[in-house]
């Protein structure tokens, strides 16, 4: 099992929950975070530092973002084709006009 970002972190990204994982399996592109599922041991420490709650484990993805669990899948991918895109420290926080921070 993985877990998968979902729809709460597009243009909202906090890097709180990066700094946490002991694998380093985030990745990001300009919007949002995304989670590596080949990596992502399942450990669960970046669930409780998001602030907007986008983190789910697998199996717990709410309905309406049940299409994240394939998004993380493919754009970690690429994202770690193309390198670069990792991201394992706390940057500032991106607030787009689309961020729903609670």
């Amino acid at each position: 099992m993985t877990h998968v970002v979902c729809e709460p972190c597009y243009d909202c990204k906090y890097t709180d929950c990066c700094v946490v994982c002991p694998v380093e399996c985030f990745y990001q592109d300009d919007t949002m975070l995304w989670i590596d599922p080949v990596d992502c041991i399942d450990c669960e420490a970046c669930v409780p530092e998001c602030p907007v709650e986008a983190i789910f484990a697998e199996a717990n993805v709410p309905s309406q973002w049940t299409s994240f669990t394939e998004q993380n899948k493919e754009r970690s991918t690429a994202l770690k084709a193309a390198g670069g895109a990792q991201i394992t420290e706390k940057q500032d926080a991106k607030e787009g006009p689309a961020c729903k921070k609670k």
